[in-house]
């Protein structure tokens, strides 16, 4: 796919994605049109050679090509990402009423940057969960796109030492304002065109910044958007996929929760891609074989170096953004990377004239992780850790190289093809 028209794609399914829930509806829509057929974890699988998905939790989604060939002999080509991004979800009973206003207290979900929510036209989405008139208990998503409530800062003239020092405290602080009232009103309530005479059980609910992704920059050589951490990655593993080689056995798996640790049902540590490999493959003793000839590219974005802060960088291992992926390394297992695997990417990016570059911490700054260790300590398949150099990480608009995505989605699909890994 050439790179406005792989561009414009992305950028519609950022837009689309506000949520875990709708990252992976979006990627179920994407995936039937191409032929993947979905499946259900609580129906028996008979499967022969073809394409399939299947979700959990309606956050989670793993997406597989079962190849014609033998497992055991050409390994399984896998890679991974997470459809959760650092947010401000709802509290379970969230109504707050001050002064006149209507207010909805929030948790700060994963490692928020906090500072840039404030002023942000936001718009709330997410699940659901209801009963009908006929006492059915459903799930259903929501998304009010519509701007509906802003976190409005406090004047410089009320703290005055705001540009000094300013400390944001996540529960008396962040409380999105939705609107002036007389009367005290619930969740349900502004809820209520949505709810289409259900009675609300429980939710799943999330602000979002209503400002849509842009490509930026005076030759557009930025992408600006919400949750480039980790959906770019999500969406570039999943045109790579359907370009797949259909003899050969390849999956995504784009895990919910790493923002906050991964263990869940629907997490990395949990048995989602356990569970979906041993059902790909029940023979024991034929799939630990292919997981010795098999290799995971968990994919999650780099830092790239900040022009004003190029200090915060180890002097010769600063991704620049649009010069190509990042291969990621930490000395202590926080990115699963090591010189086996990482070779393999590079030979993979020259092969496909891709430039690649790579990253590792200053050594007197804490490193995050991804998926990579946790999947490579649950399955002990080879794994490296490789992303797009991005600024601006966990902020509530990220930035990205408009070239880069795309990049690494062709290493990715030549990953798909190739017939020989790791032996």
């Amino acid at each position: 796919m050439e790179l406005s028209s792989f561009n414009e794609q992305l950028r519609n399914f950022l837009i689309n994605s506000p949520t875990p829930f709708h990252a992976t509806s979006s990627m179920s829509a994407i995936l039937a049109t191409r032929g993947f057929v979905q499946l259900n974890e609580s129906d028996p699988w008979q499967l022969n050679p073809g394409k399939y998905f299947v979700t959990r939790n309606e956050s989670s989604i793993i997406a597989f090509v079962l190849g014609t060939d033998s497992i055991e002999q050409t390994g399984l080509r896998l890679v991974g990402a997470h459809t959760d991004s650092p947010c401000l979800k709802v509290k379970p009973v969230p109504e707050k009423n001050s002064n006149g206003y209507h207010q909805l207290g929030v948790e700060v979900y994963g490692g928020v940057l906090l500072n840039p929510w404030f002023d942000r036209d936001l718009s709330l989405a997410g699940r659901i969960t209801t009963r009908n008139s006929s006492g059915e208990v459903i799930n259903r998503l929501i998304n009010l796109q519509k701007p509906i409530a802003i976190i409005p800062s406090l004047a410089i003239h009320l703290d005055r030492d705001a540009n000094n020092s300013r400390r944001i405290n996540a529960e008396t602080d962040i409380s999105p304002v939705l609107l002036q009232q007389e009367e005290a009103r619930t969740l349900e309530d502004l809820l209520v065109a949505e709810l289409e005479g259900d009675e609300l059980l429980a939710t799943d609910l999330f602000f979002y910044d209503s400002n849509p992704a842009q490509f930026v920059g005076v030759n557009e050589d930025f992408l600006a958007s919400a949750r480039l951490d980790n959906l770019l990655s999500c969406f570039t593993g999943l045109m790579a996929l359907t370009a797949a080689d259909e003899t050969l056995t390849s999956v995504l798996v784009c895990n919910d929760h790493e923002e906050v640790g991964s263990a869940s049902a629907a997490g990395a540590e949990g048995t989602f891609l356990k569970d979906v490999l041993m059902r790909m493959t029940p023979d024991q003793e034929q799939r630990l074989r292919a997981f010795s000839r098999s290799l995971l590219v968990s994919t999650d974005n780099a830092h790239g170096v900040h022009p004003n802060y190029p200090s915060k960088h180890e002097a010769n291992h600063g991704p620049i953004l649009n010069q190509g992926p990042a291969i990621k390394y930490n000395a202590n297992q926080r990115y699963a990377t090591n010189s086996e695997t990482a070779g393999f990417f590079k030979a993979l990016c020259r092969d496909e004239e891709v430039a690649c570059q790579e990253f590792v911490n200053r050594a007197d700054m804490a490193c995050g992780s991804t998926i990579g260790p946790i999947t490579a300590t649950e399955l002990g398949i080879r794994t490296l850790d490789v992303g797009v150099p991005t600024f601006a990480m966990h902020s509530i608009r990220e930035l990205a190289g408009s070239k880069d995505a795309h990049a690494l989605s062709k290493v990715l699909t030549r990953f798909y093809r190739t017939r020989t890994l790791l032996d």
